[in-house]
């Protein structure tokens, strides 16, 4: 993977999920506490190696928390934090970096560093302020080894790393990290009334009353998203407006792939969603592969498709991080 695309993944990956972490506290200023709490989720070796000392969401959290109350009590302030809600990212707006955190990034991909989850984190143990050091040892994890052991994961081409994005011309694939254990990420991903907190063209799926435990071949009618998470309108034509959705393939707890498709649209594409499931420290890793496949009624386009090619495949990616972002969402 280039240097470029590493960077650019990295920053839009942690910016997401630091923003989401700020938006928990009413905050729309994100910094580098929130930025070490997407690292703890990264699905890089940054996250592995956070994860691997024992480091928790739940834990990082508490962390922030503590250091952010021994500053303000330093000050002579005892009002407190405000208190920790839910994640709002998604239905507000105005989310912006701090100039600090700002740098940290700019640092992170400076000269011959690649700008990926390990070279940020690395920014931020060396970060001025110190407050990563004192969180970091809040957690009972001394900076100096978090240096460590990222030189000695990242020192053997064995230990580096698949990479996390794959693409090809219609399709794609990304690895993830979920916070949350193998079951419960089961549960989420393999029951159809719960589909429409991780897929964000689902709003709803009409359930059989009769159907019981899903079966390969099993089919369901669902109802596009008509709104988003923000309360706006999002205009559907009418033969999107109702998908078919259709499990694939099945294998309990580690395997599972939907596939959509648009009934009463005589050209739309099938997406196929494969997702495989991995038990790991601190949570599940998974796997997540995204297919187009192209309705044969469709005429083909040789000349157009290849230069529209780099279009499509960030599209895809942006759909995939869309379907990572939910499934993590989730549990946090």
């Amino acid at each position: 993977m280039s240097k470029f695309i590493d960077a650019a993944a990295t920053s839009h990956t942690l910016s997401v999920v630091a923003m989401e972490e700020a938006s928990r506290f009413g905050q729309r200023s994100t910094d580098i506490d929130h930025m070490l709490l997407a690292l703890v989720v990264s699905e890089q070796v940054a996250g592995q190696v956070l994860r691997s000392a024992g480091i928790t969401l739940e834990a990082a959290r508490d962390a922030v928390a503590g250091q952010h109350s021994a500053q303000l009590a330093s000050l002579g302030i005892s009002t407190g934090l405000a208190s920790q809600g839910r994640i709002v990212f998604h239905e507000t707006g105005g989310y912006v970096w701090s100039d600090r955190a700002l740098e940290v990034l700019k640092r992170a991909s400076d000269g011959e560093k690649r700008g990926d989850a390990a070279a940020v984190l690395r920014e931020l143990v060396a970060e001025p302020s110190g407050m990563i050091d004192q969180i970091l040892q809040r957690l009972g994890f001394a900076p100096d080894l978090v240096i460590a052991r990222l030189d000695e994961v990242q020192r053997y081409p064995a230990l580096t790393p698949k990479r996390t994005i794959q693409s090809g011309r219609r399709s794609g694939a990304v690895g993830a990290f979920v916070p949350a254990g193998l079951e419960q990420v089961w549960d989420l991903l393999a029951n159809p009334s719960r589909m429409s907190e991780w897929e964000p063209t689902i709003g709803e799926v009409a359930l059989n009353k009769t159907q019981k435990e899903a079966q390969i071949g099993d089919q369901w009618t669902a109802h596009s998203r008509t709104r988003r998470s923000d309360g706006k309108l999002i205009r559907i034509k009418p033969e999107f407006q109702t998908q078919n959705v259709e499990l694939v393939a099945c294998s309990d707890e580690t395997l599972i792939e939907w596939q959509f498709t648009y009934p009463d649209s005589t050209q739309a594409d099938a997406k196929r969603v494969r997702i495989e499931l991995e038990a790991a420290a601190g949570g599940t890793q998974l796997s997540i592969s995204l297919k187009w496949d192209r309705n044969s009624n469709r005429p083909a386009h040789p000349i157009r498709g290849l230069l529209i090619s780099p279009l499509v495949r960030f599209g895809i990616w942006m759909q995939l991080s869309q379907l990572s972002g939910g499934i993590s969402r989730a549990f946090r």
